[in-house]
């Protein structure tokens, strides 16, 4: 498997879970319980998976508000996409 697919296959993953945690968050916040940490999020998002994050801001409307989000998750879709193209 080459380089760039790999790296495509890790954020398409990574983009996943973010998606995953965000929606599991937004539900825990409505039901008044314990959080995902705001780091996680946020980590899950420049590690990979940002479009996932973005994704899952959009959909589930959470953590819109707060421009940290927003600028970690565009860095991170920024970064990811220079890397890919980088490696093709």
């Amino acid at each position: 498997m080459t380089a760039f697919r790999l790296f495509l296959t890790f954020c398409a993953g990574m983009s996943l879970l973010a998606l995953v945690l965000y929606g599991w968050d937004k539900c825990k916040a409505k039901h008044r319980r314990w959080r995902i940490r705001e780091s996680v999020l946020l980590g899950c998002a420049l590690l990979g998976g940002a479009a996932g994050a973005l994704l899952g801001m959009l959909l589930f409307r959470h953590k819109t508000r707060h421009w940290y989000f927003w600028a970690a998750v565009l860095l991170g879709l920024l970064w990811q996409i220079a890397a890919a193209v980088l490696l093709l």
